[in-house]
């Protein structure tokens, strides 16, 4: 990787609507051209010309489905390094107190990035899986231990992995420090499976037009068995 290289990619994410149309793309939806020119505030014509640079350059997936070009991150280091810029922004000194990550009640709960959960549901689900000793954290590494198959039995999930063999270089247990908790919570291809599970058990659903993330009633109730009574109400904001 030269110094021409890591501008290039500096340059590209420096742009404002650029930058918005990456982190319309943060929950890792598919999105089409028109949706993220109107999440950019820019033409349709002006956004096309945009995403095909950030194609290029290895930043954005786009695939062709009928006359429509639907886009996505091209992977989840893509959405690590946003979060990270996103944290950097939020401590930049203002003339007033800066409240770090998102002003939304609802994304400061839960929400995705990328592919996992994030806000105080995504960092009690880490700090409780780390407690039960099913997980360790270690700077940027993660680690699952050979606790977490009957941990993992408890939320309806094994280790089995099905994803495709193009994913399985992908971590299985890594830490992405959030945003909003300046905590890590789990990221990998284990926080992407329970991720995916908790939507499949209509615990969580996706609001529209955002990251944010809708805790159902059976949701509220499996995860605060699961978490805890104490670690919940901190999700909540009830402590």
């Amino acid at each position: 990787m030269n110094t021409n290289q890591i501008a290039r990619i500096a340059s590209l994410l420096g742009e404002p609507a650029r930058a918005a149309m990456l982190l319309q793309l943060m929950d890792g939806r598919w999105l089409t051209a028109t949706e993220l020119a109107g999440a950019a505030s820019v033409s349709p014509q002006t956004a096309s010309r945009h995403l095909a640079q950030l194609v290029a350059a290895g930043l954005l997936h786009m695939e062709q489905r009928g006359r429509h070009r639907y886009h996505r991150l091209a992977s989840g280091e893509v959405a690590k390094v946003l979060e990270s810029l996103m944290q950097i922004a939020g401590a930049v000194p203002l003339q007033r107190p800066v409240v770090p990550g998102p002003r939304e009640p609802a994304m400061r709960m839960a929400r995705m990035c990328y592919d996992h959960i994030a806000g105080r549901l995504g960092l009690a689900i880490a700090e409780r899986l780390q407690a039960d000793q099913a997980i360790e954290f270690d700077g940027e590494a993660g680690l699952v231990t050979e606790r977490a198959g009957p941990v993992l039995a408890r939320w309806g999930l094994s280790l089995a992995s099905n994803e495709p063999p193009t994913r399985r270089a992908r971590p299985y247990c890594r830490p992405c420090l959030d945003w909003s908790e300046r905590k890590p919570h789990l990221a990998g291809r284990l926080g992407a499976m329970i991720c995916a599970h908790c939507l499949d058990q209509g615990w969580l659903s996706r609001k529209a037009g955002n990251r944010a993330l809708a805790i159902s009633a059976r949701g509220a109730a499996s995860l605060r068995d699961l978490l805890g009574l104490q670690a919940w109400r901190q999700v909540t904001d009830e402590a």
